[in-house]
């Protein structure tokens, strides 16, 4: 009597296996004992059993229920008992049994009931039981003397749980069957007992032996010249051989090329290709003399002592690592990337074709949104990239490669600086700088790229939208500059102020609608576009400090007589203030300002024949040549005023970027 906690046992169960586990654990259990009893007549019959009860649909199978599997193998002796009442039992462990397999029948069915027909010294019995779910793993145990013609085992697995068989036809289940089992089939050497698939519902019988010649011959066919045989060696010094073998199926429905890891003829793993060549991800396709085109999917499968030695308790995995294995040197990985070459072989000239279209895809991308990338095109490594990557993929792996060779280059420039290696020191130091510089020519042109981008949007939010009214006010200030920010809070790469003017991208302060004088100050006017700009190099009186003012496009109502929004007015207002040390630095520090500290001014706004005439006659303001622009002298300030249009900071911005984006291929 045993004493396991089988419920326990069962629901532990929870990787490599599907509903079809049970069903493939019984007729292996069948196949292992027609070889102990080493009989040449021996035969495996799976039965179908299907629901009393039809479907909905008139013509339509009965769901699948159960199945029932025959042998007429050795039966369950008192040995082959004790080795079922046993968990984990070593009865076959010379042939890969684990001792467990049993249990996964009653992970996906409610009950497995045996009768088996035996012979135990010179008497014939028979014994019948049902797998127990509760402490023991063989109830309601019957052994009766009978007389009958060959000794073995029925199995029959009852009444699905919380699912249904998926796959109701009995040529689909044959089909998936064959594929389980297929090394017991195409093991050199070794020839299968016959196994048939019944239909209870229609009497239908399929030899899967056979199936490859008959009912399989036009969906599963092996590739015997790419078939193939490698070595790896373990942490110990011994060499593993390892046999592959390609078969090729068609119309394969939902199913990728995959390669399988055989252990005792089964297949324990099964990894998709394209997890290691991206170019497997679709099927492919070949069209016959008749000219039908058919699609289908490679399987490698791979046989090894190695493989048998060490399959998983649930013959679901292995007891190798995966990836990286330092206790036997050998992964599971290692024997997949070997084993590939041959699929890859097969279908090399498709494969071919569809990394050449990736390559085409991603050069593509380069040239039309991301020309930064151009100069690593030829280094980067490709071929972990998707069949057909969207932009994000390809961005992302050109990112990942530029991290990755930014990390070697610092490494390298660590490892020169530490070295007393001063005779090679020129040529290492020229290698590094030669790297240093396609990085910097890579940074640039992502940057002069973001300029025409950001130009583009700049052009945008200074056109009229369908109701004729232009952008809210904001917009076209926090392109060029955000507001209520400065330089301490927006650094020169998150404004756009080489709009107006390149010099000012590196600034010692820049203040973006905010009081110099702190909360005691009055705040500049915070209505459209009414928002002030300072700017200033180093904190000395011969550096200039500039003074912007910016109108929302299309507005002229500040040109009045009695307007109080004098854009012209507020910078002389402000540049009186600033001369008056009425402001501080951010960090409290005197504004230094002496009478020849030069001012520059700066309106932009948009020009109609109202802001013409204002500007010329009320300000005394002269047109610049191409009358889009208006300067003045205002010489007690020691201030130079410009007034410029919208279009003009547009036009000029592009031109002075113009020759970077005909460079770069981008305008």
């Amino acid at each position: 009597m045993s004493n396991v906690n089988i419920r326990r046992a069962v629901e532990n169960i929870k990787f490599g296996i599907n509903i079809y586990t049970p069903l493939v654990e019984l007729v292996v259990n069948a196949i292992q004992a027609i070889e102990q009893k080493k009989n040449t007549d021996g035969k495996v019959e799976i039965l179908i059993k299907r629901s009393a009860q039809q479907g909905m649909d008139f013509d339509s199978l009965p769901e699948v229920i159960g199945f029932v599997v025959t042998d007429n193998g050795i039966g369950f002796n008192n040995q082959n008992r004790t080795s079922f009442d046993t968990l984990y039992s070593e009865h076959k462990i010379d042939i890969g049994g684990k001792g467990f397999g049993r249990f996964t029948c009653l992970k996906y069915f409610e009950d497995l009931v045996i009768s088996s027909n035996y012979i135990e010294g010179d008497t014939k019995f028979n014994r019948s039981f049902k797998m127990g779910k509760k402490n023991d793993i063989i109830e309601n145990e019957k052994v009766t003397p009978r007389d009958f013609e060959h000794t073995g085992t029925t199995a029959e697995l009852k009444s699905i749980k919380k699912t249904k068989f998926v796959e109701k036809g009995h040529k689909t289940i044959a089909r998936t069957l064959f594929e389980k089992l297929l090394p017991y089939f195409c093991t050199d050497g070794y020839s299968c007992p016959v196994v048939e698939l019944k239909d209870e519902y229609n009497g239908a019988i399929i030899t899967l032996n056979d199936f490859l010649k008959k009912e399989g011959k036009d969906s599963i066919i092996e590739l015997k010249s790419f078939n193939q045989e490698f070595i790896l060696r373990e942490n110990n010094g011994a060499n593993q051989a390892f046999d592959v073998r390609v078969f090729k199926f068609y119309s394969p429905k939902q199913q990728k090329s995959q390669i399988n890891l055989v252990a005792h003829k089964r297949a324990v793993t099964n990894t998709p290709i394209q997890s290691y060549i991206p170019e497997f991800e679709e099927e492919f396709s070949e069209t016959n003399d008749a000219g039908k085109t058919k699609n289908f999917i490679l399987k490698v499968y791979v046989f090894s002592c190695f493989l048998d030695e060490h399959v998983s308790l649930e013959r679901g995995n292995f007891d190798f690592s995966k990836e990286s294995d330092v206790q036997y040197g050998i992964s599971q990985v290692q024997i997949e990337e070997q084993a590939i070459n041959a699929a890859q072989e097969v279908v090399s000239s498709e494969v071919n074709k569809r990394s050449s279209k990736k390559q085409s895809l991603v050069v593509d991308y380069i040239n039309k949104e991301a020309p930064w990338h151009t100069q690593m095109l030829d280094t980067v490594d490709l071929s972990n990239l998707p069949m057909n990557p969207s932009d994000e993929q390809i961005e992302l792996t050109f990112q990942k490669a530029k991290f990755n060779a930014e990390g070697e280059l610092k490494k390298d420039v660590k490892a020169i600086l530490a070295s007393e290696d001063v005779e090679s020191l020129h040529d290492k130091a020229a290698d590094i700088l030669g790297r240093i510089s396609d990085s910097n020519k890579n940074d640039l042109a992502h940057y002069v790229a973001l300029r025409c981008s950001v130009i583009d949007i700049f052009e945008k939010s200074l056109e009229s939208k369908e109701n004729g009214k232009y952008s809210s006010e904001g917009i076209v200030h926090d392109i060029i500059f955000p507001r209520k920010g400065d330089s301490l809070t927006t650094p020169f790469h998150e404004h756009n102020l080489w709009l107006i003017d390149e010099r000012l991208n590196f600034t010692e302060y820049l203040s973006s609608d905010l009081p110099l004088e702190g909360s005691r100050s009055d705040r500049p006017d915070l209505l459209a576009y009414d928002q002030r700009v300072v700017f200033r190099g180093e904190n000395e009186p011969s550096n200039p400090v500039m003074v912007f003012e910016f109108k929302k496009p299309k507005r002229n109502d500040f040109a009045n007589p009695s307007s109080k929004d004098d854009p012209v007015n507020q910078v002389i207002r402000y540049v009186r203030k600033i001369r008056n040390g009425d402001f501080e630095t951010p960090e409290g520090r005197e504004i230094n300002i002496e009478s020849n500290t030069p001012f520059y001014g700066y309106v932009v706004c948009d020009f109609d024949k109202k802001v013409r005439t204002w500007l010329e006659e009320e300000h005394d303001f002269k047109p610049m040549p191409d009358r889009k622009g208006y300067f003045r002298w205002h010489a007690n300030l020691n201030l130079y005023l410009e007034a410029l249009s919208w279009d003009k900071v547009l036009k000029d911005a592009g031109m002075r970027n113009k020759v970077f984006f005909h460079k770069l291929g981008i305008k």
